[in-house]
């Protein structure tokens, strides 16, 4: 019997729309075990967002600054495979997510295991994705494959829904703005990945090492946010450190500097991140060569 267990944070519930599609083909199989295990940080996270409460974690997230998780009892010590849903905070993975990878738990749990990433977000996730690599690097996990399902309605459309889904709880709170959120058909559609799982695990017997996810457009890799990812994430870094010298989470010194970061990076997002598009639309020619490599870079271990 193949035994299989994924690891889920669904604060919204989407990431576990997600897993039950890749894993129901598994279910279905009598030759694999299927277990799921939920993490539950020991202080919930609160869905929807106050506005000022999702900004004040903003330092702690990107510090990727452990958080205290309720204990989790999984059946057995060693799985033939581990899968590993997030959601993407302020361009990296979800607290509790990397609370967990930096566990004791974990290490015992991911150690020499072959790992599937599944990520659900908004639209941005590279920066993410190299963060969950270098702590299961650590860990000595096999990370085999990554599925990234996104929001479709378009950056700028997405740019005002997902907040406002996070801030309100409703997936469409104004007509004029598109649902936010990894549509129907895409959450469907990731069956197929399960299929293939169930096929490896079925018809042969000798343990995952490689991509079982080559060809099946597992990722998508948008050129045009690489260098904007890249930008943005160094920025993160840098206000993490500052706001988390300037007070602790729940601080009035804290909500004063979170005020002024929130317009820093609104005028970001206006000024600097229009004029950047543009310049490397104009350069473009003359970096084809290096953005295939990214791209390439990125896509890896499934592929586009």
């Amino acid at each position: 019997m193949r035994k299989v267990l994924a690891i889920n944070y669904s604060q919204t519930g989407q990431l576990s729309r997600i897993l039950q599609s890749i894993s129901q083909p598994i279910i279905q199989s009598e030759q694999i075990e299927f277990e799921v295990i939920n993490i539950e940080p020991a202080k919930p996270f609160p869905f929807p967002w106050p506005f000022l409460q999702f900004f004040r974690i903003f330092p702690e997230t990107v510090a990727m600054e452990p958080v205290e998780l309720k204990p989790i009892t999984p059946k057995y010590q060693q799985y033939d495979l581990v899968i590993l849903p997030y959601q993407v905070w302020f361009l990296s993975p979800s607290l509790p997510i990397a609370s967990f990878l930096q566990s004791s738990q974990a290490k015992s749990l991911l150690a020499d295991t072959p790992v599937i990433t599944v990520i659900g977000c908004r639209g941005m996730w590279l920066m993410a994705q190299e963060k969950v690599k270098a702590q299961l690097s650590k860990l000595q996990a096999k990370l085999l494959d990554n599925v990234v399902l996104s929001d479709d309605c378009g950056a700028f459309f997405s740019f005002l829904a997902t907040p406002l889904w996070m801030l309100t709880g409703n997936k469409k709170p104004l007509s004029w703005v598109p649902a936010a959120g990894v549509s129907d058909q895409d959450i469907a559609d990731a069956e197929r990945f399960g299929v293939a799982i169930k096929s490896r695990l079925e018809n042969d017997a000798t343990p995952l090492t490689q991509s079982m996810f080559k060809g099946l457009s597992a990722v998508t890799i948008n050129e045009k946010l690489i260098a904007s990812e890249t930008m943005a994430n160094h920025s993160f870094g840098i206000w993490s450190k500052i706001l988390r010298k300037i007070g602790p989470q729940q601080s009035t010194r804290r909500a004063l500097g979170l005020t002024v970061y929130v317009v820093f990076l609104l005028t970001l997002i206006l000024t600097v991140v229009p004029i950047s598009a543009l310049i490397k639309k104009l350069i473009s020619p003359l970096t084809r060569t290096k953005i295939t490599e990214q791209k390439k870079y990125y896509a890896e271990p499934s592929g586009e």
